[in-house]
């Protein structure tokens, strides 16, 4: 009965996961609700692994690409202000390696998977669909950007963002989708689309509250 029912399922804690966040943050317990950004986290990369046609290691090889890259290149970004510019990560996406949050690399995986989707539904020429999934992964970064120094995940110094920041997000997420792309893992579309726009809306009622 719950296998029929899986994505309507999903779709309802995505979003009930989605609003009680915002209305939570909005209201005077803001600092625990940021406090479960790890958690919101984990629940969108679990939607798409329970919503998987089959879960097999092709899937986890395909995630640890985009995992693995946002690894290496935040900490180099971290570290040395490579790619990005000088900024630092807070205290509200949990447990960090060398400066860097596991989330966030959750993260990396998690905004390919979906954006990936997005980009197939719009077109299924190769070239377009990975160059789509490095824009949409840019523009998401551009709205969270906004936001990520009032939520202590992350602030660049002295409070700016470098447009470098948005050249690198775009070429480096179009590389991990280059690779992503080759292991064409059949994600449930309609929950990567619902993911999407829970973020969207999400971060965008923050630019405006």
């Amino acid at each position: 009965m719950i296998s029929k029912y899986k994505a309507y399922i999903t779709l309802f804690i995505i979003w009930l996961f989605n609003i009680s966040g915002i209305l939570g943050i909005l209201s005077t317990h803001q600092d625990w609700f940021l406090s479960l950004t790890p958690l919101n986290l984990l629940v969108y990369f679990f939607a798409i692994l329970w919503n998987l046609d089959r879960i097999n290691s092709q899937f986890f090889i395909g995630f640890s690409i985009p995992f693995f890259i946002g690894f290496i290149t935040e900490f180099l970004g971290v570290n040395y202000g490579w790619f990005f510019g000088d900024y630092s990560y807070g205290e509200n996406l949990g447990i960090k390696i060398g400066g860097v949050p596991i989330m966030i690399c959750v993260n990396w995986g998690v905004l390919t998977v979906i954006t990936a989707d997005v980009s197939e539904k719009i077109t299924k020429n190769k070239v377009l669909r990975f160059l789509l999934g490095g824009l949409f992964m840019m523009l998401l970064d551009l709205i969270i950007e906004v936001v990520a120094p009032r939520f202590d995940f992350w602030e660049f110094e002295n409070g700016i963002v470098p447009l470098k920041n948005y050249v690198a997000w775009f070429v480096i997420a179009a590389l991990a989708h280059l690779f992503y792309n080759r292991f064409h893992i059949k994600t449930d579309q309609k929950v990567s689309l619902h993911i999407f726009m829970a973020i969207i809306l999400f971060f965008s009622t923050f630019l405006f509250f």
